[in-house]
C-alpha cells in the first residue's frame, strides 16, 4: 500500500517530532507549523518532498519530508522518512542557551552560582 498523503499531525509524530500525536496538533492550531511556508491546521495532508518548519522553543526546524508513513517509527530510521534542512545557526542557538548558566537555575541561585554568572557576564572585576 503507497501512501498518496498523510494529515500532518500523523506524520509530525510518527517521525518523532512530537512526543504525542495531540502536542503536535496542539502546535498547528498554535500556528507554530507550516508547509511551504503557510500555517496549516492539523487535518491537512502532506505529501512528499514538502518543506516543513516547526517553531519549537527558541529555534525553527526545517524538515524535508521524504517518505510518508502513518504509525510512528523507531528513532535510528526516523532518517529514512526526513531530511533535516536546519540550519547550523539554529542549533548553536540552542547550544548557547544550554551554556548559558542563567538557562540552568530555578529559584534563587546560590552564592557559587551567582559568581559563575557574574563572571559569565563579565562582572567580575
Amino acid at each position: 500500500m503507497v501512501l498518496e498523503s498523510v494529515r500532518i499531525d500523523k506524520w509530525l509524530w510518527a517521525v518523532r517530532l512530537f512526543k504525542t500525536r495531540s502536542q503536535a496538533t496542539d502546535a498547528c492550531r498554535a500556528g507554530k507549523v507550516k508547509i511551504d511556508g503557510e500555517q496549516v491546521k492539523a487535518s491537512r495532508d502532506v505529501k512528499l518532498n514538502q518543506e516543513i518548519s516547526i517553531h519549537a522553543g527558541p529555534i525553527t526546524r526545517t524538515v524535508k519530508v521524504v517518505q510518508l508513513l502513518e504509525k510512528r517509527v523507531g528513532a535510528k530510521i526516523v532518517a529514512d522518512y526526513m531530511l533535516d534542512l536546519t540550519p547550523d545557526a539554529e542549533y548553536q542557538k540552542l547550544e548557547l542557551i544550554r551554556q548559558n548558566p542563567l538557562a540552568q537555575r530555578k529559584g534563587r541561585p546560590t552564592k557559587k552560582e551567582r559568581r559563575d554568572i557574574d563572571e559569565w557576564l563579565g562582572w567580575d572585576e
